[in-house]
């Protein structure tokens, strides 16, 4: 596998020189692996779109019909014109697609197992996402944290005959594809009737994205997998809720709290903000199923931002936010690695009595891609605190050191910091102690631009208050107060 992610790869530092940037290269080998396996599988095509005629076609004509393979495809029914829709050739030299149609057609991809197959996708996306922003890394989460929160949440649909599991940010499609896995694991290997595997595969796994080009992946990625979910292209936020729900959610929506600079108008949502996270916070509340769980990756500014208190107000009343985790410094490097971000968990239907807080990141070394990488003992300590119950309950014991990581509070105490559950902390950062181990100035400068715009987003929160002649409401007298030097939130 780590050969054929190599030689790929290494082709596409070949076609920089055609133009063809790392996010272009992935897309292509999208349109093109698909046609390969299409052809291993014996699945008919629209006449000349099949792999062989592509193949074994030459010089500028390969070009040309290149072209039209796309456009005949994308107008196709079904997954077929799904990965193929708006698609268009990036190359200009014909050599390179003649080399690129070689170095794929070497390699017997239905042959492989299911996990090779997808982890040889998935490492050229992560090879991407090493090579900067520009990369792939918009739309990829680390798979050891995705099949952490997978494993805790156990999507499993043979638990009842409609059970949906969804992923409504799901960029290159990683949460689906690891629920699917777990229940291959599950099954070993995947030992199901004939009428739940047809269920299984499509009419289980649902997903949606903005964007195209990580909805293109996330089909193909799938694929890889045996499924044909439904992927849809769209604003999850902006747009009305179409009506359907799900029994599991799980999704790492696009880093930002910024959306289209104004609130949603949409009836569902109790807080009008234009913060993107907490929109999104919103939209999982909504879609779930009554009874239905998720976890929602959030970076650190949803969580004490200007409205925060008031979403995760809601969503205390609402649901059971019973878990909390905290992810290490560096989770999403190299692509975001100044981004401070968190697992939240919760259950649909039931009000928060107790939330579990786990600390994944105060005192551990910052993350790194090659000196210290993300490893399953990051979270092996969490998966044994959370325990085997999916929806949090459970029995759950607090450690007895007080430095310990995973510590409950209870309702009053988060409603005594006003729902902002960024400010439930109680370990000691030592590490700030120390000169030689402070954090990276991305990291610092993350920081401080976060906690300016929060103090920035309270107070005209307050102007605002004070111009529509409402005065000062309680809550925000006591953030101005806490605020200040010396104020409870500003106490090491």
């Amino acid at each position: 596998m780590t050969d054929v992610v190599n030689t790929l790869w290494g082709f596409c530092h070949t076609l920089r020189h055609d133009g063809i940037d790392y996010g272009d290269y992935i897309e292509q080998i999208t349109y093109l692996l698909f046609l390969k396996m299409a052809d291993e599988r014996g699945i008919e095509l629209p006449k000349g779109c099949d792999w062989p005629t592509l193949r074994d076609t030459t010089g500028t004509e390969l070009l040309d019909h290149y072209i039209d393979v796309l456009r005949t495809l994308g107008r196709q029914p079904g997954i077929l014109g799904a990965i193929y829709s708006g698609s268009q050739s990036r190359f200009n030299n014909p050599v390179n697609l003649k080399k690129l149609l070689g170095l794929i057609d070497e390699t017997e991809w239905t042959s492989l197992g299911v996990d090779v197959k997808a982890a040889a996708f998935e490492g050229l996306l992560e090879k991407a996402a090493s090579e900067g922003k520009k990369g792939a890394g918009q739309y990829f989460t680390p798979r050891l944290l995705i099949q952490a929160i997978v494993r805790c949440l156990k999507p499993d649909p043979r638990a009842h005959l409609e059970f949906t599991v969804c992923d409504p940010a799901c960029g290159s499609g990683g949460f689906l594809m690891c629920a699917y896995e777990w229940l291959m694991e599950q099954t070993k290997g995947g030992a199901l009737d004939r009428t739940t595997s047809k269920r299984v595969k499509a009419k289980t796994y649902f997903g949606q994205d903005l964007v195209a080009r990580p909805r293109r992946l996330a089909l193909m990625n799938l694929y890889l997998h045996g499924l044909a979910p439904d992927v849809r292209l769209g604003d999850a936020i902006y747009e009305a809720h179409d009506g359907r729900r799900f029994d599991v959610v799980m999704t790492n929506p696009p880093f930002g709290t910024k959306g289209a600079n104004q609130a949603p108008e949409r009836d569902d949502f109790t807080i009008a903000t234009s913060n993107k996270q907490l929109n999104f916070v919103q939209h999982v509340m909504t879609i779930l199923k009554p009874g239905g769980r998720a976890a929602v990756v959030v970076p650190d500014n949803c969580l004490f931002a200007d409205q925060a208190g008031e979403v995760f107000k809601i969503l205390t009343e609402e649901c059971d936010l019973h878990t909390v985790l905290r992810l290490p410094n560096g989770t999403f490097s190299p692509y975001s690695p100044g981004t401070k971000t968190n697992v939240v968990f919760f259950r649909k239907g039931v009000p928060t009595e107790t939330v579990w807080i786990y600390d994944a990141r105060t005192n551990v070394p910052h993350i790194t891609k090659k000196d210290r990488p993300l490893t399953t003992e990051h979270f092996a300590e969490f998966k044994n605190c959370y325990g085997s119950d999916p929806n949090g309950r459970a029995k759950r014991k607090p450690k007895d050191s007080k430095d310990d990581r995973w510590r409950p509070f209870t309702i009053a105490e988060v409603q005594e910091r006003h729902f902002k559950i960024d400010s439930l902390k109680w370990l000691k950062d030592t590490s700030l102690e120390d000169g030689d181990d402070l954090p990276e100035p991305e990291e610092l400068a993350t920081d401080a631009i976060a906690e300016l715009q929060g103090a920035i987003d309270e107070l005209n929160t307050v102007l605002a208050a004070l111009e529509n002649g409402n005065g000062v409401k309680a809550e925000e007298a006591e953030l101005l107060k806490v605020a200040e030097p010396g104020g409870e939130y500003g106490k090491p």
